[in-house]
């Protein structure tokens, strides 16, 4: 098969590789129909997060199974599943607990398992998957052309957004903040209206993502970052700030102006990446009250619920999207997004 290697610093390469197998019984091994880069992904690419030498990319996709182990019960060949970014056994006690990216015997795709096999990435043409009962989940029927896109966001970046938004303590009647216009900000954007925020306000600079955020239900755009970008959402909301503010970039600037621009009791759910953050800022969030609270997402904890509005067309995630290209292109893909002439690009093998 093909497979997605990263070799250094923007050095992306399809290359051929083994064919995955069903190495134990709880396997299952999965055809890629569509995958994606994540904005997680660029780390690598752009050399701030170290590769560690030539190793598989790809931690979001969806396909259709071709072969299970001996003890799987849930799925079975010729199934369309969803396979979120990180595989589980939905059985110890932190996937009881509904933080499946904590699970005891869990992994990331692209690296080994907890026996030293290589998990196969996403950006591949096929995957095996570990643990397959507890982190593959069926959806009824293939999804249409038209509704992929919005299923593969439930691998990662609509259960992120989702995760942000609800850690984030959004009910109805709240404003909410979004710190960053990438696609976990925009699905947090729609995550937040689906939870039932009376107003969104969204910081970006990037007139293609303002308009996909107000597709997905943001009220206002701002363009101003820092104090500057703070000060006029207090003059916009007439107040101190949002009740729930998204933080979804993960660097120091990003993490001040989030805190900065909740309202004392206010809360702020991140979910970005941390990257260069050398110090909170404690002082202003024990002042003000702000409550700090987020983390990796469990995506696998909230696939069902939010599939069932996607496939309800209640919901359209996949809007961020704006960027399609045949596995073969993976590497236009990466330069794509590292230069922001997309917003997440998807992959069709």
């Amino acid at each position: 098969m093909r497979a997605t290697t990263i070799h250094g610093p923007r050095d992306v390469r399809l290359e051929e590789a083994p064919d995955p197998r069903v190495l134990r019984p709880t396997d299952a091994v999965v055809r890629v129909v569509a995958s994606c880069v994540c904005g997680s992904d660029l780390w690598h690419y752009r050399g701030v997060v170290g590769s560690g030498g030539p190793s598989r990319i790809g931690h979001e996709f969806v396909g259709v199974v071709e072969e299970v182990g001996g003890e799987v019960r849930s799925v079975a060949p010729g199934d369309f599943v969803v396979a979120p970014f990180s595989y589980s056994c939905g059985e110890c006690v932190n996937c009881l607990a509904g933080v499946q990216t904590s699970c005891v015997r869990g992994g990331y795709w692209g690296a080994r398992d907890g026996d030293g096999d290589l998990v196969d990435g996403g950006q591949g043409e096929y995957v095996r998957a570990p643990l397959a009962d507890g982190t593959l989940v069926k959806v009824p029927g293939a999804p249409d052309e038209e509704l992929l896109p919005s299923v593969l966001t439930l691998t990662d970046v609509m259960g992120t957004g989702h995760h942000a938004a609800l850690r984030g303590g959004v009910r109805p009647g709240a404003t909410v903040a979004v710190v960053g216009d990438g696609a976990v900000g925009l699905c947090a954007t729609l995550a937040a209206r689906r939870l039932g925020a009376e107003r969104v306000v969204i910081f970006s600079r990037y007139p293609a993502r303002q308009a996909v955020a107000r597709a997905l239900g943001a009220d206002d755009v701002i363009t101003a970052r820092g104090e500057e970008g703070v000060a006029e959402l207090r003059d916009l909301l007439g107040g101190p700030g949002a009740d729930v503010v998204v933080e979804a970039v993960g660097n120091q600037s990003s993490m001040e102006q989030a805190i900065a621009a909740a309202r004392p009791g206010g809360n702020v759910g991140y979910v970005g990446v941390p990257n260069g953050i050398s110090a909170l800022p404690v002082r202003p969030l024990f002042n003000r009250n702000v409550n700090l609270l987020g983390g990796v997402a469990p995506v696998r904890a909230y696939i069902e619920e939010l599939l069932s509005d996607v496939l309800e067309r209640r919901i359209e995630p996949g809007k961020v999207f704006d960027l399609t290209l045949p596995l073969a292109d993976v590497a236009r893909a990466y330069a794509a997004m590292d230069s922001r002439e997309a917003i997440k690009v998807m992959l069709r093998p």
